[in-house]
């Protein structure tokens, strides 16, 4: 006769049973899946290949780029014209521990006009002026609880140039954290001048 007893004794050995057909000793192979679907999303992953494709012809999910093609997310690459035309920095890659290296060879390549000037005013109220206030002394709500931000008026500040001040804004410095993830190269030259402006202020 079977008791109760013996009911959850033979679910529990069948429940050992079936657990230990799922449980290898290599630890790369994660043995039987109860429920693949709830592991695998049911739609294709790019960076991730589960099963073949069936739509695209190589069966892989990520599919290469046309030739010759480049990421660039609208990026400006050239301003001005004829002879003044300059070439803005699309890869920028002197790292974060060489500011003297940027300050020696970095100049601005957007020629400065009321509108670029404007728009850096634009951005510097986007991104700058809650740490480094309106005009620039330091004073913005989230700086005056920092401390240590910088008034771009005083003597030690008023010596920045364009290749100091693009650095520091994509690198970051000191308690300033980085911000060239969030804006274009050309967006942050766009602010250097705003600053240069403040510097004089």
């Amino acid at each position: 006769m079977i008791t109760k007893h013996t009911g959850i004794t033979a679910i529990v050995l069948i429940g050992l049973l079936a657990g230990g057909t799922a449980c290898k000793r290599d630890h790369d192979d994660t043995g039987l899946e109860f429920a693949p679907q709830m592991y695998d999303p049911v739609s294709y992953e790019p960076y991730k290949q589960v099963r073949p494709n069936e739509v695209n012809p190589t069966g892989l999910n990520m599919r290469d780029p046309a030739r010759g093609t480049v990421s660039r997310p609208n990026y400006h690459t050239r301003f001005g014209e004829g002879d003044t035309t300059t070439t803005d920095l699309m890869i920028y890659n002197i790292p974060k521990d060489s500011i003297a290296l940027a300050e020696r060879v970095l100049t601005n390549p957007i020629p400065q006009t009321e509108r670029t000037l404007e728009e850096g005013k634009i951005l510097y109220g986007r991104y700058c002026i809650h740490c480094h206030g309106e005009g620039g002394k330091g004073d913005g709500l989230v700086g005056k609880e920092y401390k240590g931000v910088p008034s771009y008026s005083a003597d030690a500040y008023k010596s920045m140039n364009d290749g100091h001040i693009f650095h520091v804004i994509t690198h970051g410095k000191g308690r300033m954290w980085p911000h060239g993830s969030q804006m274009t190269p050309e967006e942050r030259w766009k602010i250097v001048q705003y600053v240069h402006k403040l510097q004089q202020g």
